[in-house]
């Protein structure tokens, strides 16, 4: 496929080989205005902010991925394949299942499960097991320890409902399952086709066991900097 392609108008040459990508594109504005050494515009196709500046020396873009794994399948697989990115680590948010994490705290997603039929496009003789690259997790696990954050590391859950008829959510926690969003699968999956690396770093911004401590958009879009700050350094 040409360069630009139909979703991200950005040159080859205006993507870092390591790629933030949240799923809001005001997120990825503050991330690329708040962190980034001169940050610019590379790509606004459909609204979808991506920036490309420096951090500590290193070129990094951040980029959003909208919603859903349909959308993150769409950005995540161009980048891989036609941008030759190296790296993508989503910078999300998730509502939590498990007692020990609370609103602001951190899942490091090894694994995603998913009610979703993005795998079977592969059309494998069985079921397909989305899983980050090891190192990103091992460095993500060290820079959550010096930062000081609370954090749990395990499997998340990526739906395709956020309204769900059969609220099935808490099902997943009997699995050991530690929160639920909407993109991880489908991004990892690209990356393991691709031959990439990707991790899932969540905020909780909504619990299920504690829904008094749920966050609003603005904190979501603006104040989750612990992650933000522990994905820049993956980068």
């Amino acid at each position: 496929m040409a360069i630009p392609t139909p979703h991200i108008s950005a040159k080859k040459e205006d993507i870092a080989k390591t790629v933030l990508m949240p799923g809001d594109p005001l997120r990825s504005e503050f991330i690329a205005k708040t962190f980034l050494k001169n940050p610019v515009l590379v790509n606004d196709v459909r609204g979808v902010h991506g920036y490309t500046g420096e951090y500590n020396g290193k070129k990094v873009t951040v980029m959003a991925s909208g919603m859903g794994q349909p959308s993150i399948g769409i950005y995540s697989y161009e980048l891989y394949n036609f941008y030759d990115v190296d790296a993508i680590i989503r910078v999300g948010t998730c509502g939590s299942f498990h007692p020990d994490l609370h609103a602001r705290d951190i899942i490091v997603a090894m694994g995603a499960c998913t009610n979703g039929n993005y795998a079977m496009q592969y059309k494998l003789p069985g079921t397909f097991a989305p899983i980050a690259d090891f190192d990103l997790v091992r460095r993500a696990v060290e820079e959550c320890e010096k930062a000081g954050v609370n954090y749990k590391v395990g499997n998340i859950f990526s739906s395709d409902t956020f309204y769900d008829d059969a609220n099935s959510g808490m099902d997943w926690a009997k699995m050991g399952v530690l929160g639920v969003e909407m993109e991880s699968a489908a991004l990892y999956c690209n990356a393991a086709r691709a031959g990439k690396k990707a991790l899932c770093i969540c905020t909780v911004s909504d619990s299920f066991i504690y829904p008094e401590e749920n966050t609003t958009a603005e904190e979501r879009q603006n104040s989750f900097t612990a992650m933000m700050k522990i994905a820049l350094n993956l980068a």
